[in-house]
């Protein structure tokens, strides 16, 4: 993936101040250590929300659920989600994952699990049949997208401008995904930027940040260390170096906290949050396995959304974001984006 040139990042007035935000990516249980299924389709753990949804929106937040094609067609998942959004208290969004999301055209294997790697028209029929779900469901089609496994490809900006979208939030900066077939993210700063072919399409890449003492060297030392077997692991215990993405799942809470803060004096206007929905109940993923690792998830909300809140860092939605930046768009310079 081609990194966007300087003049494609954005900045929002000083009035906008600092902001945060929180997604959830609303999908299917499924085993993360074994090939993916097109059966494996259950989305029980939504029934789990509501308390962690009621932790988010204590501290303001208005969470964005990017919901898969499973659980935009499942009656008790949309009942659940649809009383998020009813009282005003949350975003519906897409998150495409193909090997669960018609129509089924594709092979199940590795490569295809990075939606951006299909054709460019089975991409655009299954985001299409995804926002159909949706719209039906919920009474809205989409405006904000994330591409299964951070899995944008060449067809996708052009795709989500076409089909509507005004918001894409599938980056994942200083991440690389390309052993495994995916996306490489590298050389893209965690800032907003315009894409698409008309370069109306606002990207909001995920917040992520290198910390610790040698963090000024950040991307450069970080492939470098990875050269090095058990190197990274080394500088990352010694407070020398790591890569710290926004997220309670493998980032402890005080390391997260460190890099809000990092953020916040470096000047971040958005930092964006993002977890998957099934760990909110334990056994479905990797981070949350029993009843102590739940309750270190819910203290991880605490312990970052408290922070923020101290700072004075407010909330913000997506259409507040969406909304902002058009507004940007529509400002000459010389009024000022700083």
């Amino acid at each position: 993936m081609f990194a966007p040139r300087a003049e494609q990042y954005i900045r929002f007035p000083d009035t906008f101040g600092q902001r945060f935000l929180i997604f959830v990516d609303t999908e299917e249980e499924f085993d993360w250590s074994q090939p993916r299924r097109r059966d494996a389709t259950d989305v029980k753990a939504v029934r789990a929300l509501p308390e962690i949804h009621n932790l988010m929106r204590s501290y303001g937040a208005k969470p964005a659920y990017l919901v898969d094609y499973p659980v935009a067609t499942d009656p008790d998942a949309i009942e659940v989600l649809s009383g998020f959004q009813e009282d005003g208290g949350a975003t519906i969004g897409a998150q495409l994952h193909p090997w669960v999301n018609p129509p089924f055209i594709e092979k199940v294997v590795e490569k295809n699990s990075f939606p951006g790697n299909l054709p460019k028209a089975v991409e655009r029929a299954k985001i299409e049949a995804l926002s159909d779900a949706i719209e039906k469901g919920f009474g809205n089609r989409p405006l904000v997208y994330r591409a299964g496994r951070y899995g944008v490809g060449p067809n996708t900006e052009a795709l989500l401008d076409e089909l509507g979208f005004r918001l894409d939030v599938s980056v994942r900066p200083f991440f690389d995904y390309s052993d495994s077939g995916g996306p490489s993210f590298r050389g893209i700063e965690p800032m907003p930027y315009w894409t698409g072919p008309e370069q109306r399409l606002l990207e909001l890449p995920l917040s992520s940040a290198f910390t610790g003492g040698l963090r000024g060297f950040g991307e450069a030392a970080f492939r470098m260390a990875n050269r090095v077997p058990h190197l990274n692991g080394f500088l990352s215990r010694g407070r020398l170096l790591s890569r710290i993405a926004l997220t309670p799942e493998g980032i402890p809470a005080d390391e997260a906290v460190d890099a809000v803060q990092q953020m916040i004096d470096e000047g971040n206007q958005i930092i964006s949050i993002s977890f998957h929905s099934p760990s909110v109940e334990p056994g479905h993923t990797p981070y949350v396995r029993d009843a102590s690792d739940l309750s270190k998830f819910f203290g991880w909300f605490d312990a970052v959304l408290g922070r923020l809140r101290r700072c004075g860092v407010e909330p913000v939605s997506c259409e507040e974001v969406i909304d902002s930046a058009s507004r940007l768009r529509n400002t000459p310079r010389a009024e000022g984006t700083g």
